[in-house]
């Protein structure tokens, strides 16, 4: 383990937090498990094809919603994979985002996209979180989920060399990968993250009644969120 890089990536004011951005409906389930479940670890058959739609299963008794897989255009995808390839990996982690402005853009996004849907943001302790899940975290440069805006002018191809683990992380250089803290856009660990509540910093929701009672004085508005600097 590289303590320093932990360091390095936490060292900005404004990259002491990470954020997770679900469905308000999810919180039951993640309050019962005390953790964040990656698509892949409630349900491998999640990943057996694209989902075009958000798709509701239920894990001990608990609401679990698998969110759709965003379209992405064949001219930004590597030869060397296939879409299905490609979603069924992000099915196997957890996102985060590192920045508030990153996740307030998933937050305007998804609301536009679902305006009858409750979201809620969790900010969790970016330093602890990257030390106890170190071997687990990867680092994305882009937006791996979604399509560019405009594919004719992207710089890489989607492929799972847009990866770098923190061990690899200012080592490898190529411009598919990032190389400084301010090149990451997401953070996404293996699987699960779990013992969730000795990371959470703040719940950020406008349905107070949605958050379990135990996490309740952690909550904040959305409102909160924006102005959160």
């Amino acid at each position: 383990m590289r303590n320093e890089i932990v360091d390095v990536i936490t060292n900005s004011s404004k990259r002491k937090s990470f954020f997770h951005f679900t469905r308000v409906r999810n919180l039951p389930s993640v309050a019962h498990l005390d953790a964040l479940y990656a698509c892949h670890k409630v349900d491998p058959t999640l990943s057996n094809e694209r989902r075009s739609v958000s798709r509701e299963i239920h894990l001990d008794g608990h609401v679990f919603i698998a969110n759709a897989h965003l379209r992405i255009t064949d001219q930004v995808m590597d030869a060397s994979i296939t879409h299905q390839q490609f979603h069924s990996y992000l099915d196997q982690h957890v996102f985060f985002w590192p920045t508030q402005r990153d996740c307030q853009k998933m937050l305007e996004m998804y609301a536009r996209r679902e305006p009858d849907e409750d979201f809620v943001i969790l900010q969790l302790d970016a330093h602890a979180l990257l030390s106890d899940f170190y071997d687990t975290v990867k680092l994305s440069k882009y937006d791996s989920g979604s399509s560019p805006r405009y594919p004719n002018r992207c710089a890489y191809k989607k492929s799972l060399q847009m990866f770098v683990t923190l061990d690899q992380f200012e080592l490898v250089r190529r411009n598919d990968v990032p190389t400084k803290p301010s090149e990451i856009r997401e953070v996404l660990v293996e699987q699960e993250v779990t013992q969730l509540s000795r990371y959470l910093q703040y719940i950020y929701c406008d349905q107070r009644e949605g958050i379990p009672g135990r996490w309740r004085e952690l909550a904040r508005s959305i409102q909160d969120f924006k102005e959160f600097i």
